[in-house]
């Protein structure tokens, strides 16, 4: 004994000291191997998406000898033709989106209330209906609505219509909304999980009709979803080459015709205006992208 006396102390672990730097290690190799299993996705996405994205915008700012210039934006700003293609689009396109949601929304309502067979029966034939796009479906409608087709002689014949014209804007309405109805039911068959059976009771119990408990409550609740869905409805009709094309050729004024007229035209090609096109559609179907998650962040806030 040197006659100094010691307290002994003891030393206890911090909390989650040990654990949690094991737990950073677990999350830290967790994240390594995702990403690594990410990598070929990745990789696709940049080859065969972002790649042809930056290779079109930079097409765009260049004229046929390759010098820089913003010739293409001006004509194609400046003429009323192309003008005129991007309002029809968009027209169309909104259109059919509101349409698509409209009818959508309800069948998948009324979707939930029916047996679980029944519902994936529905929405099998719904996700093929909505994949069923291109040839073979502007095929399809040309054979049941066409001059000739068979449901155009079954009206015919009984006095409801003369003829039905399906070659035209009104026939490509008619495609967009069989196909926008079913991507519809589709994409907010799952958003009304949210509106669960404990909700409809309270709204019922405080003496709120159907129509006031949809206004008040289940729109409100849907709301991303259907902004959402309706961006990609949009999306979805903008975008569409393959079907218009094969319905009505060349005849309608749509963007996607005019971009394929001027990439692979027989009279008239020119590639960097329809790179330029191709930009501005791609600046028009990002801006609601944009407008969607601003309204998004407001409504978490």
């Amino acid at each position: 004994m040197d006659g100094t006396s010691r307290t002994p102390t003891l030393t206890l672990p911090q909390a989650g000291g040990g654990n949690g730097k094991v737990r950073l290690g677990v999350q830290s190799n967790k994240k390594t191997i995702a990403f690594l299993f990410a990598m070929p996705l990745l990789g696709i996405m940049a080859l065969f998406e972002i790649a042809p994205l930056l290779q079109i915008a930079w097409n765009s700012l260049h004229d046929a000898d390759g010098q820089m210039t913003w010739t293409n934006y001006a004509e194609i700003l400046g003429s009323r033709f192309q003008r005129k293609s991007f309002e029809t689009s968009i027209i169309i396109s909104v259109g059919s989106a509101l349409f698509g949601i409209a009818v959508g929304l309800p069948i998948a309502n009324t979707l939930r209330t029916m047996p679980v067979r029944l519902q994936q029966t529905v929405l099998t034939y719904a996700n093929i209906g909505s994949n069923f796009t291109g040839f073979p479906l502007a095929f399809a409608f040309i054979i049941m609505f066409g001059m000739s087709g068979s449901f155009t002689l079954l009206l015919v014949k009984a006095g409801i219509v003369d003829t039905l014209n399906i070659y035209s804007t009104g026939g490509l309405v008619l495609v967009y909304a069989y196909l926008q109805v079913q991507l519809g039911v589709l994409l907010l068959f799952p958003a009304l999980g949210a509106i669960t059976a404990d909700i409809e009771e309270m709204a019922t119990m405080v003496g709120a009709s159907r129509l006031k408990f949809w206004w008040r409550i289940g729109l409100p609740i849907l709301a991303p979803s259907l902004i959402g869905s309706f961006i990609l409805l949009f999306a979805n009709a903008m975008g569409t080459y393959a079907t218009a094309y094969a319905l009505v050729g060349l005849n309608a004024n749509l963007v996607t015709l005019r971009i394929g007229e001027l990439a692979a035209g027989d009279v008239y090609s020119d590639p960097q205006l329809a790179d330029t096109l191709a930009t501005l559609l791609i600046l028009v179907l990002v801006v609601p992208v944009i407008v969607e998650q601003t309204l998004l962040r407001r409504r978490r806030k």
